[in-house]
This record gives structure tokens, C-alpha cells and sequence, in this order.
């Protein structure tokens, strides 16, 4: 048992005091007994243990205090009692554990004031002290621990200012030191901790000046919550500038003036609370779109605009303008129709008076009555009626109003700005979709020279319907497309043919990306928001069990449509018992790679770029579709991949099958 060196008995339902015995143990390094019901104060003989290096007692139910006698534990690098029941102070012992880089306190009911001692521990990184009794005035200590990277002390009693020496604290990432009763202004010197992500000053007493612009200098922060506080003046526009901020919170102070239309430009800010302030003017059209939850601009009275039910005034005297404005240009126009009328009957009045009197004239010129002048006609041109243009097969009008019947309103298959589309279903079969052009006025020959030129490229590309360079192309498009969507930390969630489009340079553009409901968690407000998951046949394993939208399912997806794209194989056409990634693998493994191709794509070269690339394919989409998530790599390395680079071990260029390394 001396040789024992890590003891690990977490998560049981062990009850009752620590057993006697584990300071024999002279050599045991790492020590947990966390996640159980264990009673009792802490032994004497575990102060022993001089080469411990881990002590992890947290979630138990000790009684009394903190031993002193920890101190003596002087190897020990991570110190664990969080919700250990423990009460009184921090013993100043605690200062001999100079290796210290990590110590969990927290949830229990320590208090009284830190010990300096505390702050003699030149590697201390992590400090969890938050949901205790501690208090005293926020000690200025802190600042020696250069390499302090976590310093929670929030839900405590602490008084005082935020001493501004915290600014010195270059590796310090999160710093929460809400719910206490911390007063004063918001250190500007903060602006120095060149690396801090979390700033968490909740429900505390700061007053005494504005939210400081040099906030606007952490370039890493992603959550800044300043909210039940009693802060004033103006939002800074500079806070546009924390480009990966997620959550923001600065409700219920007494902010004044009106909401930097810059807010608008933080597109990774996913949370955002505003509420019970005194900010007035108009909400941004772009923000108040994108957060259109009236919650998260309630309470400001002199506010307005979307999605608040509050019009501002200006947008008032806007329409009231507009509407003065319309009813004198209608005024106007009525009396110019008026006006037009009595012109225009004056003038019939005049004209038949004048051809009366023609007529008189001609009567006496002709007072035989014979009929003078010739008979003209309506013209020679053509009739007018409806004509119709086909790129290739010849087909007649009287054969299209049957198919449409008559283009009756059924057969409407789709309305868009350039009229109705109809389906046509012909005596033979053929079932075509036919636009009617109205009121057209391009000459007959130039539309049907375009149409039949538009007609010879729908249908061919260099003697194939799609050859592999145009897919190796269209699978890049994709690839690039997603590997941007990912790098804004957004999913697709529902990748698949008829979600991707074409430019008329046959160029892939992802559509209907972004339509779940975001919501952001916050530690105080957590989100129960579900999104789907995708299509039937393109879903990943893993998404169907856990609902929820991810980067690996939509690299998942890809695979499918690559392998779709490869093989012109649907993934419904196979059975529950055999997909399309087990088909492919399955073809491989017999040799038999002919399979995989398309009809017309059978003649390619063995030892051509164009076969490197289809074999490439091939592998992309297997990594891509790895049953688990983690082997699947990310987009960004996919395009990489595609644009010609090599996935594992060299693809031989060779015809051989059995050459290919396996994809399984």
C-alpha cells in the first residue's frame, strides 16, 4: 500500500467519517473522495501525507472548520472543498502551500476576512471562492498573483471599491465579483487585463460615474454582465469594438441617452438586456430586428420604436407629414383629371362640331351623294395571337392548352415577379413547366436565338450532363460555404441538395441556414430552446438522440451530398440495413470501384487529375461520415482537402481499387 500513488473513490455513496489509515499511505499523490456522503471532521493523520499533490473532498458533508493543519501538505498543487459544509475562517496555514496553483473553496460557509497569507502564493491560477461569508473590503492583495488566470468571489459580503491595481493582473481571463456589496466606478486600469473574456460585476453598489471606455479595449471578452447597479451616463459606442462579445447586460442602472446604432455591428452577440435604464430616442431598426423580445428594452420610458408597442415622435410627425403630403398630391390629381375631363370633352365637342361641318361641305361639294375616299382596313400585319417557343422538341399551342388545361389556376406550380408557371402533362408523358411571357416586346427572332442558345446549355456540358470537375466544383463551393457559416460559430443544421443554389456561373450558395430560434444561456438565465436536425437521409447518428444543432452533424451532412453528388445515389433509395456510406464502403472493399461511378463517368482516365479528384471525393465523403463525431474533421480542413490537397496517406492514381488505403 506505501506504493499506492492515486486513489480515486468519487461519485459512491460512501457515508459516514473518513477511515484512518490514508496518511500510511506515504507515497499517494492524488487523493479523491468527491461526490459522496461523507461526515465527520477531517482526520489528523491525512496532514501526513507530505508527496500529495491533488486533494479533492468536494460535495460531502464535513462538519467544523478547515484544518489547520493543511498547511503541512506542502506538495500540494490542487486544493478541492467545494460544498464540503465546512464553517469558520480560511486558516493562515494556508500560506505554506507555495505550490499551489489551483484552490476551490466555494459554496460552503467560511467567513470572516481572507488571510493575507492568501496572497503570498506565487502560483496560484484559479481562486473559487464565490457562495460563502466572506467579508471585508475587496483585498488589494490579489494584484501579486501575476499568473491568477480565474477570481470568482461573487455571492459574499464584501465591501469596498474594486482596487484599480487589479489592472496588473496580465493573465487574469475571468473575473466575477458580482452579488456582493462592492460600491464606487468601475477602475479604468481593468482596460490593461489585455486577456480578459468574462467580466461578471452583478447586483453590487457602483456608482459614482459611466461605464468606462476602456472596456472597449478587451478584444477577447464574450461576456460582460454589469447589470442591478446604479451606473449612469451614456453607453459607450466604442463597446462596438468587442468583436467576439456574446452576452451583455446592463440592465437596471440609470443609463441615460440613446442606444449607439453600432451595437448593431457585434454580430457574434447573441444575449442582450437593456431593460430598466432611463436611455430614450429610437431603437436601432438593425438591433431591434435582430433582438425583437420586448423584455430586452422594457422599462426605459422614453425609449421607442421596434419591438417595442411605443412609436417615437419623430416617426409620428414623419407620417403626419406623409399623410398631408398624400391628400394634397391626390387633391392635386383630381383637379388635374378634372381638368383633363373638361379638356377632353371640350374637345370631342369641338371635333364633332368640326366634322359636321365637314360634312356640310361635302354634301354640297357632292350633291349626288356619291361616296368619296376609299376604305380602309385594320392593316396588314399579323393577328396578334399567342405564339409559343420550345428549345427542341416541336410542340404546338393547341397541344399546350390542352396539357395546361386552358392554364387553369390548378396547374399553377409556382408565382414569382415575372408572372405564373404552369405544369403542362402532354398526351405522350411529357411533363414540362411552361411560363407565359405578357405584353413581351423583344423581337421573335432575337428570343428564340436566346432561347435555343440557353436550351443547348441547360442540357449539355462538354458532352456530359455534369462531369466530375463540375461536381469536384460544386462539393468545394459547398465546403466553402459551411466553413464559413462554422467560423461565425453558426450551423446549418439541415445540409442537402435542395438547400444549395446556383449562380448562373454554376457557382454552390447554402440556402435556408440560420432559421432556429437562438437563444443564449446565461449563467442566471438558461435557454430551452430545441432546434431540428436535419432531413431524412442526410441527419448524423448522433443528432437524432440528442436534438440539437452542431458543427460534426453538418460536416455528417456533407459527407451524404458529397457521396449523392459522386454516385447520383440518393440516400432514400437505400434500406434501413444498408446506407449509402455502408454501400460505398462496401464497393471498395470487393474492388469493384466502377461501381461508384455514374454512367457517364466511366470512361475517366486512371491516371488523369479528373480520377485523383473522384478518388478524392470518395475519401472526403467517408472521413466526412464517420460514425463518431470526434474523427470527423472540420470544414475548414475539408476545403483545404478539396482545393487539391491529400487526405492521410498518398491516393495512387492508379485504376487498382485494392491500392486505395481503407477508408473504414
Amino acid at each position: 500500500m506505501k506504493l499506492l500513488n492515486s486513489t480515486s473513490l468519487g461519485r459512491n455513496l460512501f457515508s459516514g467519517s473518513i477511515p484512518y489509515g490514508f496518511g500510511n499511505i506515504s507515497g499517494l499523490q492524488t487523493l479523491n473522495l468527491s461526490g459522496n456522503n461523507l461526515t465527520g471532521k477531517l482526520p489528523a493523520d491525512k496532514m501526513r501525507l507530505s508527496n500529495l499533490t491533488t486533494l479533492n473532498l468536494s460535495n460531502n458533508k464535513f462538519s467544523g472548520e478547515i484544518p489547520d493543519g493543511l498547511g503541512d501538505l506542502w506538495s500540494l498543487e490542487v486544493l478541492n472543498l467545494s460544498s464540503c459544509g465546512f464553517t469558520g475562517g480560511i486558516p493562515g496555514s494556508i500560506g505554506n502551500l507555495l505550490i499551489l496553483t489551483s484552490l476551490d473553496l466555494s459554496k460552503q460557509r467560511i467567513s470572516g476576512e481572507l488571510p493575507i497569507e492568501l496572497f503570498g502564493l506565487p502560483n496560484l491560477q484559479v481562486v473559487a471562492l464565490q457562495e460563502n461569508r466572506l467579508s471585508g473590503k475587496l483585498p488589494e492583495g490579489f494584484s501579486n498573483l501575476v499568473d491568477l488566470q480565474y477570481l470568482n468571489l461573487s455571492s459574499n459580503g464584501f465591501t469596498g471599491r474594486i482596487p484599480s491595481n487589479y489592472g496588473l493582473l496580465q493573465s487574469l481571463v475571468a473575473l466575477s465579483v458580482s452579488f456582493n456589496r462592492v460600491s464606487g466606478m468601475i477602475p479604468s486600469e481593468l482596460g490593461s487585463c489585455s486577456n480578459l473574456e468574462v467580466l461578471q460585476l452583478r447586483s453590487n453598489h457602483l456608482t459614482d460615474g459611466e461605464i468606462p471606455e476602456e472596456i472597449s479595449r478587451f478584444s477577447s471578452m464574450t461576456t460582460l454582465l454589469l447589470d442591478g447597479n446604479h451606473l449612469s451616463g451614456n453607453i459607450p459606442d466604442l463597446l462596438s469594438k468587442l468583436s467576439n462579445l456574446a452576452a451583455l447586460n446592463f440592465s437596471s442602472n440609470n443609463l441615460t441617452g440613446s442606444i449607439p446604432s453600432s451595437l448593431s455591428n457585434m454580430f457574434r452577440l447573441r444575449y442582450l438586456n437593456l431593460s430598466r435604464n432611463n436611455l430614450e430616442g429610437e431603437i436601432p431598426n438593425a438591433l431591434g430586428s435582430r433582438f425583437n423580445d420586448p423584455s430586452v428594452f422594457s422599462m426605459n420610458r422614453e425609449l421607442c420604436g421596434k419591438p417595442l408597442n411605443r412609436e417615437c415622435a419623430n416617426i409620428r410627425n414623419r407620417k403626419r407629414r406623409k399623410l398631408i403630403l398624400l391628400i394634397i398630391v391626390a387633391a392635386s390629381g383630381a383637379c388635374l383629371v378634372a381638368l383633363f375631363c373638361c379638356g377632353y370633352i371640350y374637345g370631342i365637342l369641338r371635333w364633332r362640331k368640326k366634322l359636321g361641318e365637314w360634312a356640310a361641305w361635302e354634301k354640297k361639294r357632292s350633291p349626288a351623294g356619291a361616296s368619296s375616299g376609299t376604305d380602309k382596313g385594320n392593316g396588314s400585319g399579323e393577328n396578334g395571337g399567342p405564339k409559343l417557343v420550345m428549345f427542341n422538341n416541336k410542340i404546338t399551342l393547341a397541344e399546350t392548352l390542352e396539357a395546361t388545361r386552358q392554364f387553369d389556376e390548378e396547374n399553377v406550380m409556382s408565382r414569382g415577379r415575372y408572372g405564373l408557371v404552369f405544369k403542362a402533362i402532354y398526351q405522350d408523358g411529357t411533363v414540362l413547366s411552361i411560363r407565359p411571357l405578357v405584353d413581351g416586346s423583344i423581337d421573335e427572332g432575337i428570343f428564340r436565338e436566346e432561347a435555343e442558345t440557353l436550351g443547348k446549355e441547360a442540357n449539355h456540358q462538354d458532352g456530359h450532363m455534369l462531369n466530375w470537375p463540375m461536381r469536384h466544383l460544386i462539393s468545394l463551393g459547398i465546403a466553402r460555404g459551411l466553413a464559413f457559416l462554422h467560423s461565425l460559430s453558426m450551423v446549418h443544421s439541415d445540409i442537402k441538395p435542395q438547400n444549395v443554389l446556383f449562380d448562373p456561373d454554376f457557382e454552390a450558395h447554402l440556402s435556408k441556414f440560420g432559421l432556429e430560434r437562438l437563444t443564449i444561456s446565461t449563467p442566471a438565465e438558461p435557454s430551452s430552446s430545441s432546434t431540428p436536425v436535419g432531413s431524412l437521409g442526410y441527419i448524423a447518428p448522433e443528432s437524432s438522440l440528442k436534438g440539437q444543432p452542431l458543427k460534426e452533424a453538418d460536416v455528417y451532412s456533407f459527407g451524404i451530398v458529397v457521396l449523392e453528388i459522386l454516385t447520383r445515389r440518393k440516400p432514400v433509395m437505400f434500406t434501413q440495413d444498408e446506407d449509402i456510406v455502408k454501400w460505398v464502403k462496401k464497393q471498395l472493399q470487393k474492388g469493384q470501384i466502377s461501381e461508384l461511378l455514374e454512367p457517364g463517368l466511366v470512361e475517366l482516365d486512371p491516371e488523369s487529375s479528373e480520377w485523383e479528384k473522384f478518388l478524392l471525393g470518395v475519401k472526403v465523403g467517408l472521413i466526412c461520415t464517420a460514425t463518431d463525431p470526434i474523427d470527423r474533421p472540420s470544414m475548414a480542413d475539408i476545403v483545404f482537402m478539396l482545393e487539391g490537397c491529400r487526405v492521410g496517406p498518398e491516393i495512387p492514381s492508379s485504376a487498382d481499387p485494392t491500392s486505395l488505403p481503407s477508408p473504414i
